[in-house]
């Protein structure tokens, strides 16, 4: 006669697929490659997960925080979670489940590849120590919140390739608090062509926290219409088309807000370093538009901004008339244009090294870094950080880790 077969409890980790957002960050953030996707959902091995949580704090929306204890034998498998338009109910364990055998060993494994982790992570988990408490997932796809288009205004000229739109959503009296730094998520009508809804977009907010004409319960959003994918080949983005068309009047349909560690230092003396490209502004303006009212108001905060902001050409930078306008000891601002006639093309990363004292004088003190824009910028941004403190007599193989663990850099790439 056989001996029972051993039962084995697992904490399965699951991803909600009603609040994910399929920017594959936990994917990439995963050490072991127990995370993978088809074109709808993203799911986790549960014979590959071990539990070390790096995945966890990058998460945008929270998709990532569900477990079911259950046998290991009954795991829900890939081919069954790729399926799934929501989670499955938590299942009752059956009685007859009496053994639990706890890995100690992987356990020890999952703490060290956690430390691992926090050790080489490019940008932080933790927001700076000032910042703001912030609200999320207040609204889900499954209770949305509705706000109504207060404005639709092209940012770009109307003659360039890039048609870049500033769009202005009103919350009315219901409740919406978001701070700098974090996004929201918009659900786009109709179906997929399987026929299933179309899954949430997220988009950074372009605003500060107290709204996008100061009083008022409204946010603002900066959308590029996608009419190409990465190699070039035309297609159409659902959401960014949705949204560069609406009207005013319209109403759409939000969730979040998302973001815990993304957020700006709020204390006296904090400086920022914006390095950004096309829509990745939308954070930094949020942040130099919240400092720019106190500085308006005779009330400036003392610390530092320094702005590195990149695109094709002027006729194609987001927000190019009012950032000129902005007063120099308000912000130090340098623009790089990479398509300009008859002259080398210049990106960021030039912009940082030519600046490089001033950048270096900066990091010396007490300096917040923010990084969002195309995930190709961050490289060449992380090599003149690099350069500019060799040339300086800094150490920023000991600077960066530093930073990231002390809430001070932070990074947004797609």
């Amino acid at each position: 006669m056989n001996a029972p077969e051993q039962i084995v409890l697992i904490k399965q980790h699951l991803i909600d697929p009603e609040i994910c957002i399929r920017c594959n960050t936990c994917e990439e953030t995963c050490p072991i490659d127990a995370i993978t996707h088809d074109d709808r959902n993203y799911v986790v091995k549960a014979d590959v997960c071990n539990g070390c949580g790096a995945c966890i704090s990058p998460c945008p929306t929270g998709a990532i925080d569900n477990w079911r204890t259950m046998a290991k034998q009954s795991a829900y498998s890939i081919e069954e979670q790729l399926t799934w338009d929501e989670l499955p109910a938590e299942k009752a364990l059956e009685e007859s489940v009496l053994t639990v055998i706890e890995h100690d060993n992987e356990a020890e494994v999952a703490s060290e590849n956690l430390q691992h982790n926090a050790a080489v992570s490019a940008s932080s988990p933790t927001p700076p120590w000032s910042a703001a408490h912030p609200y999320l997932n207040l609204y889900t796809l499954k209770n949305p919140i509705t706000a109504t288009v207060a404005g639709n205004f092209r940012l770009t000229a109307p003659d360039a390739q890039s048609d870049v739109r500033h769009i202005v959503l009103d919350f009315g009296t219901q409740v919406f608090p978001v701070l700098e730094g974090q996004s929201i998520g918009i659900v786009p009508p109709g179906v997929d062509a399987s026929g299933k809804p179309h899954y949430i977009r997220m988009y950074s907010i372009a605003s500060p926290r107290d709204g996008e004409r100061e009083g008022y319960n409204n946010l603002s959003l900066t959308v590029k219409r996608v009419v190409e994918d990465h190699d070039g080949k035309p297609v159409n983005g659902v959401c960014s088309n949705y949204l560069c068309d609406l009207q005013k009047g319209d109403t759409v349909q939000v969730t979040g807000p998302f973001g815990a560690n993304y957020l700006m230092p709020n204390h006296t003396g904090s400086n920022i370093l914006m390095i950004c490209t096309g829509t990745g502004s939308a954070p930094m303006r949020a942040m130099t538009e919240h400092r720019r009212r106190f500085y308006a108001k005779g009330k400036p905060q003392d610390g530092k901004l320094m702005l590195f902001f990149g695109a094709r050409k002027p006729e194609e930078l987001p927000y190019f008339g009012p950032l000129r306008k902005l007063p120099a000891d308000f912000i130090d601002m340098h623009l790089a244009f990479s398509r300009m006639p008859d002259e080398p093309k210049a990106y960021v990363q030039d912009k940082m090294l030519h600046a490089g004292s001033a950048v270096a004088e900066l990091l010396k003190g007490d300096t917040y870094i923010y990084i969002c824009g195309l995930k190709g910028m961050e490289k060449g941004v992380m090599e003149s950080l690099q350069a500019i403190c060799a040339s300086q007599g800094m150490d920023w193989a000991e600077m960066h880790p530093r930073m990231v663990k002390e809430g001070r850099f932070h990074v947004e790439t797609y």
